[in-house]
């Protein structure tokens, strides 16, 4: 593991995309705990795609227009549902005072926008190796202890958007036009990044 590995990890996770979204919106929308559960949950979503890198699924989604087109428009698809359930003030992108959704809910939720993500395979496919030795007896080890690494600084950075999140709670959550005005920034956001998904090729 190398400075250069760690430096670039933190940056592609501290970039703001669908799961730091998703993170954020949980913790004004109901708390510390929820935020935490949907860093949780975006984290857990990294999984397929670790495996699919490491047993070189990913290169099948790399070369096949067919399989990477079916992963991403139904992520698309994910999005713009994602967007639609913000503005119609369900699910947990709603910021508001009402009871929270189930920590099971809010964790397949999180799952499903990472699962649903066929760059992050591409990410994994991409980037793992370049810091693995090729040909060491140890190469699979080494994949497997980057991957929880970078796992590990995903949560840790979504935890901290969440928990920055929730500090603000209280003052979002009294302003109505603060709560309207965020809830349509978080639609267009999903939107947008949906858009981005559809134009990307493998």
């Amino acid at each position: 593991m190398t400075l250069t590995f760690l430096l670039t990890t933190l940056v592609v996770v501290a970039t703001p995309g669908t799961g730091v979204l998703f993170t954020l919106a949980a913790g004004l929308a109901h708390g510390t705990r929820q935020s935490l559960v949907a860093a949780f949950g975006c984290t857990l979503g990294i999984v397929p795609h670790m495996v699919a890198a490491i047993t070189g699924l990913a290169a099948l989604l790399h070369t096949s227009a067919v399989a990477f087109g079916i992963v991403k428009w139904a992520g698309v698809a994910y999005l713009l549902y994602m967007a639609w359930a913000t503005l119609r003030e369900k699910g947990a992108l709603t910021v508001s005072d009402q009871a929270p959704a189930s920590a099971g809910r809010t964790i397949v939720s999180a799952v499903l926008i990472n699962v649903l993500n066929p760059k992050l395979t591409i990410f994994f496919f991409a980037f793992l190796p370049q810091f693995v030795s090729p040909g060491t007896p140890h190469e699979l080890r080494q994949m497997l202890l980057l991957s929880a690494v970078f796992m590990l600084a995903t949560f840790v950075v979504f935890a901290v958007y969440g928990v920055l999140a929730a500090a603000v709670r209280d003052q979002v959550i009294s302003r109505p036009r603060v709560m309207d005005w965020l809830r349509r920034t978080f639609a267009v956001s999903f939107v947008a990044l949906g858009a981005k998904l559809a134009f990307t090729r493998a």
